[in-house]
């Protein structure tokens, strides 16, 4: 199975280079199938990792971002990936 975890967060003012920056420097271990790092208006960041493991399995996760750097609390999603087509 494939699950999916997205990250996502908005910099404080001004701060959305610092944040970007900071994201990218985070390991995670084991690493992940794939990793993608996008960014959008009002300095928003968004990491999408994908996983083979059960929906429920224990994966690594980013952390939060110290509190100065960030407007607003983390929100993390998780997702099964289904087959396309077909019903």
């Amino acid at each position: 199975m494939t699950v999916a975890l997205m990250w996502e967060t908005r910099a404080a003012e001004g701060r959305g280079a610092e944040l970007l920056a900071w994201v990218r420097e985070q390991a995670l271990n084991p690493e992940p199938l794939r990793r993608e790092t996008f960014r959008a208006p009002q300095d928003r960041v968004l990491v999408i990792t994908w996983w083979d493991a059960p929906y429920d399995a224990g994966i690594p996760e980013l952390p939060d971002p110290d509190p100065e750097l960030v407007t607003r609390t983390v929100h993390r999603w998780r997702f099964e990936a289904v087959a396309d087509g077909g019903g």
